[in-house]
């Protein structure tokens, strides 16, 4: 933790934390312990789910994606949700560039009509739509036959923003398994943070969110995996109990990750269903805060991918010189 300016905090009143003497941040925050729980979060199943985008991104018109190196197009077939090969099976077309008629795909080039149930070999993907996400399933793993979801509150007001970052979905994981950077790589969202409890099945912090000067909100939170790509926030004690935040992350090739972060805010005040009818404005300023907050975490992970590549290439350069005495932490 570090000194920060004055403050005032609003909303409920946590009890006082009990007074440790506490190790700078930079001790902390061990790599060892950070690559170990995210060895252990990779090691769980996921059934093999992948998010895409936000059900509500597909609209009338078929969407294209690369997820894990494969062209797909994905597009409504009335009140469902398909994905299949970005590829006519005639000659080839992008089927993201064609219409939609009748809720069949229209090859662009020669009109031949695609519908989910498929054509030879031309066949769809699995896809589940939990109502605010799609995922899509590759390959033979049916381990789950739907995606591995963080319990979500029943009323909510829902916000998603999307990015790209240049590194791969463990990267993304690992930033937020190390929450000992958010006072001093994002001091414009948090005034304090303490880590309250640590193991490699879940996170607890207690957190003060900056809302406008030296105002901030206390709160204590969990951050747990609930599969590889995943890593939830749920709100625990303080205003907005239940509220979570499901970052996922999605490979789009070896070097790029696609990633999806969708906010579920909930409250029990009265004015919170004020907010929910005025989701026009509170919605946007919600999407706004997270956007800030990925500028510098984008940042995080793509350093954190280069300096694993490099370290990666270091090796490989050495080895095929014949010296294989470095001694390099491979995370």
């Amino acid at each position: 933790m570090v000194r920060q300016k004055k403050y005032w905090k609003v909303g409920k009143r946590l009890p006082p934390l009990e007074f440790k003497p506490q190790k700078p941040d930079w001790l902390e925050a061990e790599p060892g312990w950070i690559s170990e729980a995210l060895e252990s979060v990779r090691s769980r199943p996921s059934g093999g789910w992948l998010v895409v985008a936000p059900s509500s991104a597909i609209g009338d018109k078929p969407q294209r994606y690369v997820i894990a190196g494969r062209e797909v197009v994905v597009w409504r077939a009335g009140n469902g949700l398909n994905a299949a090969p970005d590829r006519c099976p005639h000659m080839g077309a992008c089927l993201s560039e064609g219409p939609i008629r009748e809720g069949k795909l229209v090859c662009p080039w020669h009109g031949l009509e695609l519908s989910p149930r498929g054509h030879g070999d031309w066949q769809t993907f699995p896809t589940f739509d939990d109502g605010l996400l799609l995922w899509i399933r590759f390959g033979h793993d049916t381990t789950s036959e739907k995606p591995f979801l963080s319990t979500r509150p029943d009323s909510y007001l829902e916000a998603v923003v999307s990015t790209v970052a240049s590194c791969q979905p463990q990267d993304v994981i690992a930033n937020r398994l190390d929450p000992w950077h958010g006072v001093h790589f994002h001091p414009h969202s948090f005034a304090t943070l303490h880590v309250l409890e640590k193991s490699q099945e879940r996170l607890r912090l207690r957190v003060a969110y900056r809302l406008l000067g030296p105002l901030t909100m206390e709160v204590e939170a969990t951050f747990h995996c609930p599969e590889p790509n995943t890593i939830t926030m749920t709100i625990v004690d303080g205003e907005g109990v239940g509220s979570v935040v499901e970052t996922h992350a999605t490979p789009i090739d070896a070097e790029r990750t696609s990633i999806v972060e969708l906010t579920l805010a909930t409250s029990e005040r009265w004015q919170f269903q004020f907010a929910r009818r005025m989701k026009w404005l509170t919605r946007p300023l919600m999407e706004r805060a997270a956007r800030r907050l990925w500028v510098e975490d984008v940042a995080y992970a793509e350093r954190r991918f280069a300096l694993r590549s490099g370290i990666e290439d270091e090796r490989n350069s050495l080895r095929v010189l014949g010296n294989d005495y470095l001694d390099v932490s491979a995370e």
